[in-house]
């Protein structure tokens, strides 16, 4: 997939743009539990095409991640911004670097005969490979939502002297590891129950007994709901499932909450005077957004609502935390996603060095074959939320 620079390029007689190769156009990288990371890209490039000579006083790639948070709230006539950012990495990798510049840590990549590339370069086409990777760290998924998003890009930049430096970026889309411990007891059974005596317009009560097998599902696994309910009313009941999601964003001591409802679903209805065993599954979306729970600022959660449909009476309800893991094999997605809910899966081939450094930047080499990796490290135990100063409300 080809995108191309800024304007500021075109008018100094200039093409920049950087290039991922087309096997991963849609821009997805996923790592997943029993195999190798499938977290490094070769065969990315930043092409520059010039008019006439020009002299280049830098060309380098960067790589970071961030998660980054900010809304407002108004207070009388006082606007109160609540901002907060936790980044993860930025690595910037050279192909020309500043001759002034006095910084020996850089690191400067060379050409495919290990020589450096010249600063002066004259007209025509000129490409620059390298691949790149994530680090081997446990960073989230990536994510966008109302007040807050966890990003991943890699920019390039082109600096000469006296002009504004030409950028050009690409997002690429992080599907962390399908992890089965996140939490604990995340595949022990889950049962909750209920009752609830009718008044008014109804009389008698009604009782559920719902039991899950875990909380914790695939995308595209179906999440298997059991109850045993009793209607002692005077009225015919019906069950009702939704699945929502919370997504929780936290600056200054505050958290600002969004939710919505997912998937709704209604069972057989049960007459008055009668008790009834009810399986209900419920298939979890492929395209389903993943849980995010191991990032400070912003948690993506989702809940189970069972409850009974009782008419001119309150529905008593039992909600059960559930967790949606990313399904451990799935088609890459067309396009990157422009918001969380469209993510996707994809492995891709072994390029560049057999063995990488850490962030993985240098000449690609010529693709290796696959490499079976041992069973990876369970997620480390974090809290469900930061500490917050001064919120009381309960979701």
């Amino acid at each position: 997939m080809y995108t191309r620079g800024a304007s500021a390029a075109q008018k100094h007689n200039s093409f920049f743009r950087t290039n991922i190769p087309s096997h991963s156009s849609d821009r997805t990288f996923a790592s997943h539990y029993g195999r190798r990371r499938r977290t490094d890209i070769g065969g990315a490039e930043v092409t520059v095409e010039m008019a006439k000579d020009c002299q280049i006083d830098s060309l380098y790639i960067k790589f970071k991640g961030k998660a980054e948070v900010r809304w407002t709230e108004r207070h009388g006539q006082t606007t109160h911004v609540y901002h907060s950012k936790d980044k993860y990495f930025s690595v910037r990798q050279y192909f020309i670097r500043d001759k002034n510049s006095k910084d020996d840590q850089k690191t400067l990549v060379v050409n495919q005969s290990g020589e450096t590339y010249s600063s002066v370069v004259p007209p025509g086409i000129h490409v620059y490979p390298f691949s790149f990777q994530f680090p081997h760290q446990n960073i989230p998924s990536s994510f966008k939502g109302a007040d807050g998003k966890i990003i991943y890009l890699l920019e390039a930049v082109l600096s000469r002297s006296m002009r504004m430096d030409s950028k050009e970026s690409i997002a690429m889309n992080f599907v962390a590891k399908g992890d089965l411990n996140p939490v604990p007891g995340i595949m022990e059974p889950q049962h909750e129950s209920k009752d609830k005596k009718m008044k008014l317009f109804t009389s008698g009560t009604v009782a559920m007994d719902v039991n899950l097998e875990k909380s914790g599902f695939f995308q595209g696994e179906g999440l298997k709901v059991v109850a045993f309910i009793k209607n002692d009313s005077s009225r015919e009941i019906k069950p009702k499932y939704c699945i929502y999601r919370k997504h929780s964003f936290f600056a200054r001591g505050k958290r600002r909450v969004h939710t919505k409802d997912l998937i709704k679903d209604v069972g057989t209805p049960i007459p008055p005077s009668a008790s009834e065993n009810v399986t209900k599954v419920i298939p979890i979306p492929q395209d389903a957004e993943p849980s995010i729970l191991n990032c400070s600022i912003i948690k993506a959660e989702h809940r189970l609502r069972v409850y009974l449909d009782v008419k001119y009476a309150s529905d008593p309800e039992i909600k059960f935390n559930i967790f949606i893991l990313p399904a451990p094999q799935v088609p890459a997605m067309a396009t990157a996603p422009p918001a969380a809910s469209d993510f996707g899966n994809a492995f891709y081939g072994n390029y560049g060095n057999p063995n990488p450094p850490m962030w993985g930047f240098g000449p690609p080499q010529a693709p290796a074959g696959s490499q079976p990796g041992g069973p990876p490290p369970n997620y480390a135990t974090y809290g469900m939320y930061p500490p917050l100063n001064d919120f009381s409300k309960n979701f």
